[in-house]
């Protein structure tokens, strides 16, 4: 009588090495006490989900922190979702903000890291090493369910209103003799692997989660797939055995993986190994129509890391708001380090969020907006151009012909206590700004300028007149400011807004309506960055033939 050593001798007659073999080629890491070692496991199946970032961010976080190892590991056993090229796509986003791995897959071509292969499709023959453990244990068989029976027991079980799957008295081969699976499997019949649980649906498996706390599940029962038809495992069992060889003390990921967990565990403890501690993150939500739900792939724009580099919001903006979703403790101590990278913050397990978290693109422009503005221009200018280059060509040439006017318009009203945040992204800076370039300017339409509907015409020419003819640009900001009081007061207008509320009768307007009419010649529009500075960047040639071209016109 044949048993289950001859069986999985069978299935497995070329996999020589042993789980005592393993164990010797993937060693416990030589690492210090309380460094965590963790992972990112993406599927080279589309583009970046923005709560792929964040987990991953979190995960490179706390093993750089604890003096561990983070890994990247490329979950690519399903051959039928997978896009070429997206897994290298993938590793160049995170690297985009700053989610580097220590070790594991770097490329198609390159990996680094003494625990390989770090792609699950190379790693057959250590798959099959453990499940002929498995099965020369009793604790995995072949199955040979065809299509048609799995469909007749899902159609069994809803008839009688049980749990679906196949378990228990549904699991149709599990106590299928030996004997009977070699002569089916000699006779050329199909089969996949599964695993044989000896849980019950009844009772209740307690672990403690690092962010959620002691926790019960309902226990697995099901005798899960391992091994498909194709020969690569499914996604449960590879966890298994590349989260232990591969010697990951730490899993951070999702909660929707939470109802996963009871699988895991029991396969865990089926080898006998040590089960890493898990942390189920906060999935990123957003609201629709009063609704909390998951930020979807299809639904939003906002959902794919591309959409956040192809809009240049800048890295460190959005890495911050990542923190703020990770930790609440984050924002009160960033107002008490201002100075300090975002890097020094320490995560903690304990300060993170029990329930979803709301995705606020609000707020990723205001964090942004913060810290761009007390970026020196000359740092600006390099990220400014790195994006313009691969997302606004246009824009990258203008850069790149003048790089020091670019500057001076970006330093405009920024090196000081309290700078204008105009920008929370690249890509709102040139809608800004591009009237500083003749090529825009001439193309507006000077016949038809926004002007306030309340002042005569007459009133804006001898005003614009006037200041090409007294115009000093020596003035210091202050000095130039009382110039155009003094222009303004000339021409009939109050010299402050104060005094014009007081008896309007008595003006023809105010100063701020004198700066817009300089504001409108010189830019084409009534909002711009501050006049004085336009001014002194344009040059008294330019103001001159800008004010003379559009006294033309009006």
């Amino acid at each position: 009588m044949a048993n289950y050593t001859d069986l999985a001798n069978l299935i497995f007659p070329n996999i020589i090495k042993t789980i005592d073999d393993l164990e010797n080629i993937y060693p416990k890491r030589n690492l210090p006490e309380g460094a965590m070692v963790t992972r990112f496991a993406p599927s080279p199946t589309g583009f970046l989900h923005t709560g792929s970032l964040f987990t991953s961010l979190v995960s490179a976080r706390y093993a750089k922190q604890s003096g561990g190892v983070f890994y990247i590991r490329l979950e690519d056993t399903d051959t039928k979702r997978e896009i070429a090229g997206s897994g290298e796509s993938l590793i160049e986003q995170l690297a985009v903000f700053d989610v580097i791995p220590d070790e594991g897959y770097i490329s198609d071509s390159k990996e680094v890291g003494n625990y390989g292969p770090y792609k699950q499709s190379q790693r057959s023959e250590i798959y099959n090493t453990v499940i002929k453990h498995l099965i020369s244990i009793g604790r995995a068989y072949p199955c040979f369910c065809s299509a048609e029976e799995l469909a007749q027991l899902r159609a069994e079980q809803e008839a009688n209103k049980e749990i679906p799957g196949y378990y228990g008295k549904y699991a149709k081969y599990r106590d299928l003799p030996v004997d009977e699976a070699i002569a089916r499997i000699n006779n050329g019949d199909s089969y996949i692997i599964r695993f044989k649980s000896m849980g019950d649906h009844n009772n209740k498996v307690s672990f403690h989660d690092e962010i959620k706390g002691d926790l019960e599940l309902t226990e697995n029962d099901q005798d899960i797939v391992i091994l498909k038809g194709d020969g690569l495992p499914t996604y449960h069992f590879a966890h298994l055995v590349d989260d232990h060889f591969m010697r990951t003390t730490h899993i951070t990921r999702g909660e929707e993986w939470l109802s996963s967990l009871p699988i895991h565990l029991e396969l865990f403890d089926a080898m006998g190994y040590e089960r890493p501690k898990y942390a189920h993150l906060p999935v990123i939500m957003k609201v629709e129509n009063g609704n909390r739900r998951k930020l979807s792939k299809r639904k939003d724009e906002e959902a794919a890391v591309s959409y956040f580099l192809e809009q240049g919001y800048p890295k460190y903006g959005f890495i911050e708001y990542l923190l703020t979703i990770a930790n609440s403790n984050y924002e009160a101590w960033r107002d008490q380090n201002l100075d300090k990278d975002f890097y020094d913050f320490k995560l903690s397990f304990d300060k993170m969020s029990l329930d979803g978290a709301l995705f606020d693109i609000a707020k990723v422009a205001n964090i942004s907006k913060e810290r761009m503005a007390y970026k020196k221009a000359s740092v600006l200018c390099e990220e400014v151009k790195a994006w313009a280059k691969s997302y606004d060509e246009a824009f990258y040439n203008k850069i790149i012909a003048d790089e020091a006017f670019f500057t001076s318009i970006l330093n405009i009203e920024r090196e000081k206590e309290k700078p204008r945040k105009d920008y929370a992204k690249y890509s709102d800076i040139y809608p800004i700004i591009s009237f500083f370039y003749d090529d825009v300017y001439n193309q507006i339409d000077k016949a038809n300028l926004e002007w306030n509907p309340q002042m005569d015409k007459a009133d804006i020419k001898a005003v614009l007149t006037d200041y090409i003819n007294t115009m000093d640009l020596s003035l210091s900001e202050e000095d130039w400011f009382n110039s155009i009081k003094a222009l303004a007061a000339r021409h009939g207008f109050a010299d402050n807004i104060k005094e014009w509320k007081k008896d309007k009768e008595a003006y023809k307007g105010h100063v701020g309506d004198v700066s817009e009419f300089l504001r409108i010649a010189l830019s084409g529009k009534k909002n711009s960055p501050n006049l004085y500075c336009v001014i002194q960047i344009l040059g008294k040639e330019k103001v001159v033939s800008r004010i003379n071209e559009t006294l033309a016109n009006i």
